[in-house]
């Protein structure tokens, strides 16, 4: 029954990020993951010009588009995994977020170009979170894998289906 299982995660995780249902393992048992461990071997973390402080209310020009991606990396396909970074608000339940671009850098795909879409992931979660702050760092803990979206705001690489999202610290 436990190969049952994990097949069933595995097969899960590859699918789109709208179709994926929430991940049944203890969000205790994770790989820590860092936005560099996203990109592939060959290509350079983002550029420092997109991580650098800028203003909230200052924006980046409308004529700004996304970088392209030279691909995604596989190997937590399925995975329970804990990622740190910012929401972008995509569904709201009640007064909670239920769907959003988890980003690495405060702005990414609102007051700045959007990083590559594989730095770019799809959340959803069944327990809406109610954050605190529009800029508030979170880590996000639950299965994740490979995905191919597209949002008004980006192209996606990855998705996450969230078991737990709390404040980083």
């Amino acid at each position: 029954m436990v190969n049952r299982h994990l097949q069933r995660r595995a097969l899960l995780a590859g699918m789109a990020a709208a179709t994926l249902v929430p991940s049944m393992a203890s969000a205790e048992e994770y790989i820590d993951l860092d936005w560099e461990d996203l990109l592939p071997e060959d290509q350079p973390t983002i550029p420092s010009a997109l991580l650098s402080s800028r203003a909230h209310d200052e924006r980046a020009p409308l004529t700004s588009k996304q970088p392209e991606s030279n691909g995604v990396r596989t190997e937590w396909n399925g995975q329970i995994v804990r990622l740190p970074g910012f929401i972008v608000p995509i569904d709201y339940t009640g007064t909670g977020v239920t769907a959003f671009i988890l980003v690495p850098y405060v702005g990414a795909c609102v007051h700045v170009p959007p990083p590559p879409a594989n730095q770019l992931v799809f959340v959803t979660t069944p327990t809406p979170y109610e954050s605190s702050d529009l800029f508030e760092p979170v880590n996000v803990i639950g299965m994740f894998g490979v995905s191919s979206l597209s949002t008004h705001l980006a192209e996606i690489g990855y998705a996450l289906s969230a078991d737990k999202i709390e404040p980083y610290r």
